[in-house]
């Protein structure tokens, strides 16, 4: 890649949110401010080959995707009413807005904050904010909300023109603003994680540049709210940590899928489980929200020195917690399997088998992975074999894949 490329890929994963945002608040038009954005830096691969990359880049593709949409509105006479109101205040500056006494000193979060407006459903929320601000797309998104790409798709242009005809306005929260939206931004700040963590598709199994960006957002979290940071604050954090310290584990040096009960366990990040832990606790004390469940479930593995000492009894009683007070149909999945550790696959193949007619996972390809492996142990390796083929119809992510072809592989050769 030239030095051109290099700097719009850099210039794209740190500065897209901050550009978008800067452009949403002098347009008022979500879908504007993007297609101008991308032509901004469609541009300047072109030209920054010939005049080298500019001394402020993100001041440059600023400036031109502004001048971009004041082209496109005077050529619409549609808009001849926007250009009188509009053009006088899209200023030719660039640069950056003053925040004053703004309570999120952070441009990243305060963004996140501001996008996710309660007069929005907050699933269009979320939505919006990952696909405007942090960079996902819109099948990443969905995967998260286990729905077609198509049905995201439709669900951001329908929040998008919710926007534009209610006329909601993008302005950035006060203090008071705060709680009502914290709910959204974990959220958010979960999902940018889970995509880090395992990749909805191609190559890497792990983006370690998402992980690391939710949880430095997590650390912000935590000081924004105070010393009496909410339970799901403080249990994000946890949560992430623990998963996170993994990540040395998790893939081979050949950049295979290394399975959790395979796992050289002295590989993991002991010192972010040594910071985690009290937070767990923490956590709970305060309440027993979802992400304070989970990473008391992500604690007990933390906590077991080899898989097979592994406290799955009491992994099975907080999945029964957490299925309370977040159900839904992936809690159920993880629960199932936890229930085989304990009471043996013919148990948690069952309660699989329930989840796969109410079809809710039907294109979850970890459903299939799942009963493949409950198969399997049973015996029942055709019916394993049929299972593992259609999660491989539904995984995206290349080393997913080549697991799942590596454990049909062994089925296939011993029959």
């Amino acid at each position: 890649m030239d030095r051109t490329g290099e700097a719009l890929t850099e210039l794209y994963g740190s500065d897209w949110g901050r550009i978008v945002a800067t452009l949403i608040r002098l347009l008022g038009d979500f879908d504007l401010a993007e297609e101008v954005a991308q032509e901004a830096f469609a541009t300047a691969a072109d030209i920054w080959r010939t005049t080298g990359v500019p001394e402020f880049p993100r001041a440059w593709i600023i400036q031109t995707a502004r001048n971009r949409a004041i082209d496109r509105i005077r050529r619409s006479k549609r808009f001849a009413a926007v250009v009188d109101a509009q053009a006088p205040l899209m200023s030719t500056t660039t640069a950056p807005p003053e925040y004053g006494d703004a309570p999120i000193a952070d441009d990243r979060l305060r963004l996140i904050f501001t996008c996710c407006h309660p007069a929005l459903a907050q699933e269009a929320q979320v939505a919006l904010t990952l696909r405007t601000l942090c960079g996902l797309e819109t099948d990443e998104i969905a995967r998260a909300f286990l729905v077609p790409s198509a049905t995201m798709a439709q669900r951001l242009v329908r929040a998008k023109r919710k926007i534009r005809d209610a006329g909601i306005p993008y302005v950035e929260p006060d203090a008071t603003d705060l709680p009502e939206r914290l709910d959204a931004v974990l959220t958010v700040v979960y999902v940018v994680f889970t995509e880090g963590y395992a990749a909805t598709r191609g190559e890497p199994l792990i983006r370690a540049d998402l992980c690391s960006e939710a949880i430095r957002l997590g650390r912000l979290l935590r000081d924004l709210t105070g010393p009496r940071s909410p339970s799901e604050v403080t249990g994000l954090l946890a949560l992430m940590l623990l998963h996170d310290s993994r990540r040395g584990a998790r893939v081979s040096a050949a950049g295979e899928l290394v399975l959790l009960e395979d796992q050289e366990r002295s590989r993991w990040n002991r010192a972010q489980i040594a910071e985690a832990l009290p937070l767990v606790e923490d956590s709970l004390r305060a309440g027993s929200g979802p992400y304070a469940v989970q990473a008391a479930i992500a604690a007990v593995h933390s906590e077991a020195i080899r898989a097979d000492d592994t406290d799955w009894p009491q992994i099975v009683q907080l999945y029964d917690v957490l299925v309370r007070v977040q159900p839904s149909p992936v809690v159920d999945l993880n629960r199932a399997v936890a229930v085989g550790m304990v009471d043996g696959p013919a148990a948690a193949l069952h309660l699989i088998e329930g989840l796969a007619a109410d079809g809710e996972l039907d294109r979850y390809h970890l459903l299939y992975a799942a009963k493949g492996d409950l198969l399997k142990r049973l015996g029942q390796s055709a019916d394993a074999a049929a299972s593992y083929e259609r999660a491989l119809a539904h995984v995206t992510n290349e080393p997913e894949r080549r697991f799942l072809q590596r454990r049909l592989d062994e089925l296939q050769l011993k029959s």
